[in-house]
């Protein structure tokens, strides 16, 4: 079976791609690792529960947010080809290697409020490449299009990274010996599919074509959709992401009306760029309700963003409901 040290180098050969792009894949990996041994000890280490303190969005970290977080800034410093980086928890962006070719971006615990009952969470990233000049925030402001990789690890059952450098998405399930072995290769999401993810608590607050949609499915094969749909939820985004990648869905986080100033509630950058690309490589597709995920500019570090993601068919469909 092939590692991902193995992979790495061949892939990169295969596709003229440059070994320093692969070689911050392997820091955020080898920094993944780190967190999954955290993740793993949990209660035994006494690292759950409340860090006491918030990141730059006002909300309360976990322990293993913190913990999380720094093991990657740390990890990535090292690294002579990463630039700089952002996260989810910091302020601003953090430079490191004035000479490097790459940005990174990541949520390094993603779906952490699980972390207390045992559910899966997992870490996501994105890579950019740097551009000409000095390191400023509008250095990271690129189209999701435009990143060179992506990609998440899974901590549950087993721990799993999946991830893209734009052809094809593959999936490395870690060893017992600590390798990431490769286990899938171009997975490809359903364009049709009978399930979705959504918080049905918020559905009073939704826009009118969103709560038409959901109306619709729940409607099952009485109504105009003519079939009978599941509903999944499991508050974590990666792992909804992961179940979409492996047997389709459709997963929302639409914008509601409790505060009109946010577009919505998860981060551009942070989590719906790098899932975007994953799924669009394994034909999949994104978008804000309006606009393809990938298209959007961003304008800010922490900018937030209404996200419908998942088997084609219903992104589409949840598209021409909101542009009627």
């Amino acid at each position: 079976m092939t590692t991902l040290s193995q992979f790495i180098p061949q892939h990169l050969k295969s596709h003229n791609l440059p070994e320093g792009l692969g070689s911050v894949l392997e820091a955020i990996v080898a920094a993944c690792v780190q967190i999954n041994g955290q993740v793993r000890q949990g209660a035994l280490a006494g690292i759950l529960g409340e860090a006491g303190t918030g990141n730059v969005q006002g909300e309360d970290q976990k322990k293993l947010d913190v913990i999380a977080n720094q093991l990657l800034i740390d990890t990535l410093k090292t690294n002579p080809n990463v630039a700089g980086l952002a996260s989810e928890e910091e302020d601003t962006f953090v430079a490191c290697n004035e000479n490097g070719g790459y940005l990174v971006l990541f949520d390094p615990l993603d779906g952490s409020s699980n972390i207390d009952v045992n559910i899966s969470v997992g870490t996501i990233f994105s890579i950019l490449a740097k551009p000409e000049g000095g390191l400023t925030t509008a250095s990271f402001l690129q189209k999701g299009r435009d990143q060179a990789g992506s990609g998440y690890v899974l901590y549950g059952p087993q721990t799993q990274l999946v991830f893209t450098l734009k052809h094809g998405v593959f999936v490395f399930t870690l060893d017992e010996a600590g390798n990431f072995v490769q286990t899938l290769a171009n997975p490809q999401v359903p364009a049709q599919t009978k399930e979705f993810a959504i918080n049905m608590s918020n559905q009073r607050h939704w826009s009118a074509p969103m709560q038409q949609y959901i109306a619709e499915l729940l409607a099952g094969d009485t109504g105009v959709r003519g079939k009978n749909y599941n509903m999944r939820w499991v508050a974590s985004m990666v792992a909804e992401i992961h179940r979409i990648l492996m047997r389709g869905g459709v997963f929302m986080y639409p914008q509601d009306a409790r505060d009109p100033s946010k577009p919505g509630k998860l981060r551009l950058m942070y989590e719906a760029n790098p899932l975007s690309l994953v799924l669009e490589q394994a034909g999949g597709a994104s978008g804000n309700t309006v606009q393809a995920m990938l298209d959007i500019q961003p304008e800010g570090l922490h900018q937030r963003v209404a996200v419908v993601m998942g088997s084609r068919e219903e992104v589409e469909y949840v598209g021409r409901l909101h542009r009627v």
